[in-house]
């Protein structure tokens, strides 16, 4: 199975970073992730979302936020479309699912 990371919306926050209280360099990163093999794809429900500075090199986690970091998140994860979760089926798949189909009704025709 190949997995594949879609990176739905990145942005650049102008807040000071808890860590080196720098206001440039803070960058919120809004993926996710998608399971593909030879009948299917399907993208996982869950978003990643991460919380970085660039000035200090440091991961910055939910609980080291300030209430303005926290009102920033809620505006840019609305922007961050996820993809549809659903399972894609590929032209394999199909033509599987055709030759059941088919193997199925010529057992019925022969026997019946």
């Amino acid at each position: 199975m190949k997995k594949t990371i879609h990176q739905l919306h990145e942005a650049k926050v102008i807040n000071n970073c808890p860590e080196c209280f720098s206001t440039e360099g803070l960058i919120f990163n809004f993926s996710q992730e998608e399971v593909e093999n030879k009948l299917y794809s399907k993208a996982k429900s869950e978003i990643i979302e991460t919380l970085a500075c660039e000035t200090c090199h440091q991961t910055i986690y939910p609980v080291n936020w300030t209430d303005d970091i926290e009102r920033v998140y809620n505006y840019h994860k609305k922007l961050a479309k996820p993809l549809a979760s659903g399972i894609k089926l590929k032209p394999l798949a199909y033509l599987l699912i055709l030759a059941d189909a088919l193997v199925l009704g010529w057992v019925i025709y022969y026997f019946s």
